[in-house]
């Protein structure tokens, strides 16, 4: 973004803001670039649980012990004397996986984990004189989360016992068997060892086509996969046995199931659907025509198939030729259509678990795994929808048909969109959908999008969403980019929505 239209991308946001209430100026916002080592004594731990190292241990050890209302202060004071951003992402990370179990749902307490990738990735798409402020969020929701996990039993994570960890030569197969039994013992020994053996695209690769044969935790495995392999890609490999042995842990989750691997059970039948039709695709399935009716086509398909039926469906367009990207469009899209048809929790995690799996699919290097990956996303849409029909009415709109916009709606600039967020989501859907389609630039939307996150975020699926929804209006085809993002509004923040507080406490913090 040029400097002229970033100056007036935060020139909307200060008149944004300050409908809202909130007193804070760009001057104001300036008090973070005070931030810049206050030793920490090591203290012990359990003699059983996992030990990270030294260059690590103590600040981990420094989040865990200090108490809820001095962390932000405690870690303003870190950062001022020289800890560093990744420091402090990777002390976040560990914190979570050693003290926060992924049980009985990769969910729930469990997204001070999920979260902290989502952060990382506002953090970076932020001004300079915000970036911190999302960090100083993911530390205070992490001492939510481990305080949850102390009143539900105080889980800790175990050392590797090392005496059963495989040689390094059986350790690729020693997990994809322990995986495909759905052993949680021999899965984290096998993980261990592949961790010390085996490059980090290979277990990336290994981890995304587990992490993406089945729906429950809806779509929570998925999401883990991608955002612990894309924190690890900031704050280094080295790190990455104890976030992979939680992560294997929690993709082996089937909490109420008999064992998957020696039943045949209805959260796993569309995996068998795209075992079988993986293998019916050619050699170039990837480099199909971009077809903005097949999208379409499929998008409709999506509203009313099985999970099985959609992977077919996927499977029969990429036979005949259409790229994978037209099929991803109709999955961006079908997840940002039931935004508007049920607000709420399931359709967000549509959002989220597609942002994750097509994060994936780009990513992961074998050929069979990508496959995987885009089908199984197509089953995930039905699973999605029939979520939402069991938690109440479903709406009938639809984001390719004409949306109405009143002349009103049509006429706002961004501060009055973003007011209107927290009136009538609809409407704010509509105007920002005339915004775009009209010229609008949609980095003014992104941008107030953003920094309002910081100012009334108060839960992890804020961060969550924004960070997935924000990024995946670049990974769509450019005709469906307004539709997907005027859609959005369903689930971001308005500026008259409560401030969470977060800006102030830093300001004191710092002060």
């Amino acid at each position: 973004m040029d400097g002229r239209s970033d100056k007036q991308g935060r020139r909307t946001f200060l008149q944004l803001a300050g409908a809202a209430g909130a007193t804070l100026t760009l001057n104001e916002f300036g008090f973070l670039g005070s931030l810049p080592k206050v030793s920490a004594a090591e203290s012990r731990l359990p003699a059983d649980a996992v030990q990270f190292s030294s260059d690590i241990e103590p600040l981990v050890r420094l989040l865990e012990e200090t108490p809820r209302e001095k962390v932000i202060q405690t870690f303003a004071a870190k950062i001022q004397t020289g800890t560093s951003y990744r420091e402090v992402l990777a002390a976040l990370l560990l914190a979570g996986v050693r003290n926060v179990q992924p049980r009985p749902s990769v969910g729930f307490k469990f997204h001070a984990v999920l979260v902290v990738n989502s952060a990382h990735l506002a953090s970076l798409a932020a001004p300079d004189t915000d970036r911190w402020l999302p960090i100083f969020w993911a530390l205070d929701y992490f001492k939510s989360s481990q305080a949850r996990d102390v009143r539900e039993g105080d889980w800790t994570m175990a050392a590797v016992d090392e005496s059963k960890v495989p040689p390094s030569h059986q350790a690729e197969q020693a997990f994809r068997d322990a995986m495909d039994a759905w052993d949680v013992e021999a899965a984290d020994v096998a993980v261990a060892a592949l961790c010390r053996s085996a490059s980090a695209d290979k277990i990336f690769d290994l981890m995304s086509h587990y992490g993406c044969r089945d729906f429950r935790s809806i779509g929570h495995k998925a999401i883990y996969v991608a955002n612990s392999y894309r924190t690890l890609q900031c704050i280094g490999w080295q790190y990455a046995e104890p976030v992979l042995r939680s992560l294997a842990y929690a993709i082996l989750n089937h909490t109420g199931d008999p064992n998957p691997s020696t039943s045949e059970l209805a959260a796993d039948a569309a995996w068998r659907v795209t075992m079988e039709k993986r293998g019916e695709l050619g050699e170039k399935w990837n480099h199909g025509r971009h077809d903005p009716a097949a999208t379409l086509s499929l998008l409709n398909t999506l509203r009313g198939s099985t999970p099985g039926e959609a992977v077919e469906a996927t499977a029969e367009m990429l036979a005949r030729g259409v790229s994978p990207q037209s099929v991803s469009d109709a999955l961006f899209l079908s997840a940002a259509e039931m935004l508007g048809q049920q607000p709420g929790i399931i359709s967000l995690h549509s959002a989220t678990a597609t942002n994750a799996m097509q994060y994936s699919f780009r990513t992961a290097y074998r050929d069979e795994t990508r496959r995987e990956l885009l089908l199984q996303n197509a089953a995930f849409i039905p699973y999605f929808r029939d979520s939402m029909r069991s938690r109440g009415k479903v709406g009938s709109q639809k984001i390719d048909g004409e949306m109405a916009v009143d002349e009103s709606a049509g006429s706002m600039n961004v501060d009055e969109m973003f007011r209107t967020v927290s009136e009538d989501r609809q409407k704010a859907a509509g105007a920002m959908r005339a915004f775009l389609s009209s010229g609008g630039r949609p980095e003014l939307l992104i941008n107030a999008a953003r920094r309002l996150v910081f100012l009334k975020g108060n839960d992890s699926h804020d961060y969550k969403f924004s960070s997935a929804a924000l990024e995946d209006f670049y990974a769509i085809s450019p005709e469906f980019r307004s539709a997907y993002l005027a859609n959005a509004a369903y689930l971001l923040p308005g500026s008259k929505d409560r401030d969470n507080g977060l800006v102030n406490r830093v300001q004191e913090a710092l002060a």
